[in-house]
């Protein structure tokens, strides 16, 4: 605690000698950021993601209170020749301590798994570990931990304390922070060895996930001296409440497990399930993120995807037919017609050709004969509309060269009158 009195050092900021401790400390934290703003132009931006970027971000959060640090030391060597300067004795090690917070916390940030939200709290973090321990080295930390041991709260036989709460949840969030970030490293592991089909490797990386975090909550809560028998009063709460409200909530979980380890669906399927039809873009522990051919995500609870009929148009292989139908006149050659859509398939470049495609009379129509081309791709996730609007422009303009009709409806109209008859009857109207 550096035996520092925090009533000695609040006297001493009304002082003279606190006075100018106060206005040397501004002094250089003015210089400070001057110098450190003309430091940090000079860095490199728009990096690649890499340790190049990684290695700028960190200079960038280290320029300011390393350049604060240096200022400050030089000040308190100056003023200490002429009083004493408890003030900047704290000041030091709190300039160096958050110098150190600031780049762990974004390190550790890029250690885990990348997370929006992590990175929006990354000052915050910074920030409350800065405090604590400012509140540690100036001596007020053990007034306050005194004041919270007062307070309890009865949980059956037993009285906790409002200390050991928040010791408790300061523990288990250090340890889960740590956790995440050890599972962190082994997931990006995983998710990067060949050997295992995708769906494996997403089994892996959950379930690590999930181990780290309760290992470190058990860890974490014996550590302040928190008995562990006392959750039992919240394992049965928690048991209600899956009864009930939470089932469906574990329903989706336990779904998510299955999808996984049965393998029927996986990332990148084309699958059709209550007329929407996607490609499965993330498999997530509640539900699925199923991305349409026109861009837009669907959100489904892995709970449906169980228990409702899924086609999934890629489950043994990534081929699928597409057809196209076109309709021509009676007169027209079907031969030729048949020659021309062979080759206008076989010359697409989204077309197998290693997989025969088939021109097939659908039905003779009301107007025309209906013929089918059927292709075959290996890459539906990117959309069968263009690779139709493709074939059908080419059909188009082979038709137009080959002299090949597309007839328009037509309709027969039969007079059964006499046209004399009816104009004898118009005369007669006027």
């Amino acid at each position: 605690m550096f035996g520092v009195d925090p009533s000695n050092l609040i006297n001493s900021l009304a002082s003279r000698h606190g006075i100018f401790q106060l206005g040397t400390l501004a002094l250089v934290a003015l210089l400070a950021w001057l110098l450190a703003r003309m430091l940090q132009h000079k860095l490199p931006d728009h990096l690649q993601p890499g340790l190049a970027k990684i290695g700028a971000g960190s200079a960038y959060r280290m320029v300011t209170p390393l350049v604060l640090l240096v200022l400050a030391w030089l000040g308190r060597f100056a003023l200490a020749k002429l009083q004493p300067v408890p003030l900047l004795n704290i000041a030091i090690p709190l300039i160096a301590a958050f110098a150190v917070i600031r780049l762990a916390v974004y390190l550790l940030r890029h250690v885990m798994t990348p997370s929006a939200l992590l990175k929006a709290s990354e000052r915050f973090i910074v920030l409350f570990i800065w405090g604590l321990f400012a509140l540690y080295i100036t001596g007020a930390l053990t007034e306050i931990g005194t004041a919270l041991e007062d307070v309890t709260f009865p949980i059956g036989n037993k009285k906790i304390t409002l200390r050991l709460i928040i010791e408790a949840g300061l523990s288990a969030m250090v340890t889960i922070f740590v956790a995440l970030g050890i599972s962190g490293l082994i997931e990006t592991r995983i998710m990067k060895a060949q050997a295992l089909n995708v769906s494996s490797r997403v089994v892996i990386s959950k379930l690590i996930r999930a181990l780290a975090l309760t290992l470190s909550v058990l860890i974490a809560l014996p550590l302040v001296g928190f008995d562990l028998t006392m959750l039992s009063v919240f394992g049965g709460a928690l048991g209600v409440g899956l009864g009930f409200g939470l089932q469906k909530i574990a329903s989706n979980y336990i779904s998510g497990f299955i999808i996984l380890l049965d393998r029927s669906l996986r990332l990148g399927d084309l699958i059709t399930i209550e007329n929407r039809q996607g490609v499965i873009d993330a498999i997530k522990s509640r539900y699925t993120v199923i991305r349409s051919l026109d861009g837009t995500e669907a959100i489904i609870p892995n709970d449906i995807l169980i228990t409702s009929t899924v086609i999934n148009h890629t489950y043994t292989n990534s081929v699928v037919s597409v057809k196209t139908l076109v309709t021509i006149s009676y007169d027209s050659d079907l031969a030729l017609v048949r020659a021309l859509l062979l080759d206008i398939a076989a010359k697409h470049p989204r077309v197998l050709n290693h997989h025969d495609s088939s021109v097939l009379v659908k039905a003779l129509g009301e107007n025309g004969i209906e013929i089918e081309l059927s292709v075959w791709i290996n890459n539906a996730d990117q959309g069968q509309n263009s690779l139709r609007s493709d074939l059908l422009i080419e059909v188009l303009q082979a038709f137009r060269k080959n002299n090949i009709s597309i007839p328009h409806q037509q309709r027969d109209v039969r007079i059964t009158d006499d046209l004399t008859n009816v104009k004898a009857e118009k005369s007669v109207v006027k």
